[in-house]
């Protein structure tokens, strides 16, 4: 199996998340993409109840398409979500054909240094990286130390799950996740 991973904390899921897992199915071969919401985030403050309302969220927003499947394979371990590790776990689970492929942003990728286990994780997958718009990026530097990339030609959508959380604005992401969101009582300032 092709396979393609798609990181994030997700808080909120929204819909430019979907349409770039949708843009990375079509356009580059995979068979699946499998959403992966951060259970605690090593970079960012997490509220554990609001780790499981992101999972819930992440599940809701992807239901209608067999080839996202969403996992909470870091929820299974009880400590800081790093990528590497959850990688080693991807390759014995799924036994994957040739690379794991990897969804990131150029911010993410920008600090993938500062990972844990860089040097290692850069050897175990490739990245398909997503520019934002008028974003002049020169990422040569990182393809000299070893990380395999390609950018993903898709036009920017500028949707932000920060302004979501600050504004309350849920009108850019999916309807169920709306929903959950107003059912839960999410994001009230």
């Amino acid at each position: 199996m092709k396979l393609c991973i798609f990181f994030g904390t997700f808080n909120p899921i929204h819909n430019a998340h979907i349409k770039m897992a949708e843009f990375v199915l079509k356009n580059f071969g995979f068979e699946k993409i499998i959403f992966i919401p951060a259970y605690k985030p090593p970079h960012k403050d997490y509220d554990l109840e609001m780790s499981y309302h992101r999972l819930n969220m992440v599940k809701l927003a992807t239901e209608y398409n067999k080839n996202f499947e969403v996992s909470d394979i870091e929820f299974q371990r009880d400590t800081k979500s790093y990528t590497y590790l959850t990688i080693l776990e991807l390759y014995k689970k799924y036994n994957p054909n040739g690379k794991i492929s990897m969804i990131i942003g150029t911010d993410a990728l920008k600090k993938i240094e500062t990972w844990y286990e860089t040097d290692k994780l850069k050897n175990l997958v490739d990245f398909i990286v997503f520019i934002r718009e008028n974003e002049h990026v020169n990422l040569d530097w990182l393809k000299e130390k070893g990380y395999n990339f390609q950018t993903a030609d898709m036009p920017f959508e500028d949707i932000s799950s920060t302004k979501i959380r600050e504004k309350g604005e849920l009108k850019n992401v999916p309807p169920k996740v709306k929903e959950y969101i107003e059912k839960n009582g999410l994001y009230k300032n």
